[in-house]
């Protein structure tokens, strides 16, 4: 083809070094829109709060609009902010879509994803995720192994899996975690219990009654003696402790009235709604936890990791996330 048949560009147009039509920091953008605080961003990216603070600044400027506002000591994005985390979700899975073709994850290949999960995000959040996954990437295979929160880290520490997802986090310097997701702990007891009559209970007066909880190495068993250690109790106090090994034993139990559960929302939310057991509110109760997704800090992941992990991320609109 001559030179006079070939398509020309307008001179300057995509020249090698051009930042005329590139936004800066995106990513830096949807992480603090994602997780709703400039702060906690910074501590992701292992980078100060100003440097945050300046990148969104200089972004905020590159488009002539504010992208933030801060509501109840958290982020808010503007209308301008909710549409360009809009297409800067589109953008990424675009970028998903070159990478796994490129890797041959969507061309016959089959590559193998290895995930760990403790028993709540593994039975109540991981299969929406799952889905959406698994509806772009299908040739992915995908083996996941379900436990506790302490045999998923070591797992994920020992390479057994690519990626854990836990419902607490360690200080180990070989682990890297981001937080994915929110829960609480609530209150249970069976129907034809006493305290089903009552709207708001102490907890000091449940100490009488007999608390059933998870083994020790579960993330809401850490969860509830951490909280409890706020209040200044711990299980010691209680007259009565069963432990049992699994979220379904713990409700049969209950709705059999061998005691009272402190036990993750996701986990009764079905039975509380079907009136198999009843929910109770506690006096002055917090009990809020992070669920996380961990990964080695010094392996680098494979690529279905990635994927997996960027479809993770982006499950829910950072507007509409809970708190």
């Amino acid at each position: 083809m001559s030179a006079k048949g070939m398509l020309q560009r307008p001179a300057g147009m995509y020249q090698a070094g051009t930042t005329e039509n590139r936004l800066p920091h995106l990513e830096t953008f949807c992480l603090a829109a994602e997780l709703g605080s400039f702060t906690a961003a910074a501590r992701a990216f292992g980078i100060t709060q100003a440097a945050v603070s300046q990148r969104i600044q200089r972004l905020e400027r590159r488009l002539g609009v504010g992208l933030f506002r801060r509501r109840a000591r958290r982020l808010q994005l503007t209308q301008a902010g909710e549409k360009l985390y809009e297409y800067a979700q589109r953008l990424q899975r675009l970028q998903q879509e070159t990478i796994a073709r490129v890797t041959g994850c969507r061309m016959g290949q089959m590559s193998e994803l290895r995930i760990g999960a403790s028993t709540v995000p593994g039975e109540y959040l991981l299969g929406e995720v799952l889905a959406r996954f698994q509806e772009r990437f299908p040739q992915v295979q995908v083996r996941v192994q379900v436990t506790n929160t302490q045999q998923v880290l070591q797992q994920v520490e020992r390479g057994q899996v690519h990626i854990g997802l836990v419902g607490a986090c360690n200080d180990s310097p070989q682990l890297e975690f981001r937080g994915f997701g929110w829960d609480r702990l609530v209150l249970v007891v069976s129907p034809q219990h006493p305290l089903a009559m009552r709207t708001v209970v102490s907890l000091r007066e449940l100490i009488k009654h007999r608390l059933i909880v998870r083994e020790a190495g579960s993330g809401s068993r850490q969860c509830l003696e951490q909280a409890l250690r706020r209040a200044g109790l711990s299980l010691d106090d209680w007259e009565s402790v069963m432990e049992l090994g699994s979220n379904l034993a713990i409700k049969e139990a209950v709705q059999r009235g061998l005691g009272i559960a402190i036990v993750s929302q996701y986990v009764v939310r079905d039975w509380v709604e079907s009136g198999q057991l009843a929910q109770v509110a506690i006096a002055r109760w917090k009990a809020a936890r992070r669920f996380y997704a961990v990964w080695r800090r010094h392996k680098p992941l494979p690529v279905a990791a990635q994927l997996f992990l960027d479809v993770l991320f982006a499950r829910r609109s950072p507007s509409r996330a809970a708190v």
